[in-house]
């Protein structure tokens, strides 16, 4: 279930206080693939261990959060740096 759209209007990054908006199912298959690899890391280093199901992007697109059963995950370590990400 999507992030509902009232929700994501008052939602900003916590850091940047850029909007947020929701990463698109393609773009989150494809970060799912490195992170079955172990290729992606949180703001903090740990692994991402467990697939996105649902993401929030910062508007500058630099800064991934997950979305767990419908909660976004708003926590600066738990964010995911596009840095971490493969570009293709």
């Amino acid at each position: 279930m999507p992030v509902d759209s009232k929700l994501l209007e008052i939602l900003r990054c916590p850091v940047t206080k850029q909007p947020l908006s929701v990463l698109t199912e393609e773009r989150i298959a494809q970060i799912n693939e490195q992170v079955s690899a172990g290729q992606v890391r949180y703001a903090d280093g740990s692994n991402v261990e467990k697939e996105l199901e649902e993401a929030l992007i910062t508007e500058n697109g630099r800064v991934i959060y997950r979305v767990d059963d419908d909660i976004p995950i708003m926590l600066q370590d738990l964010s995911i740096p596009m840095s971490e990400i493969e570009q293709d």
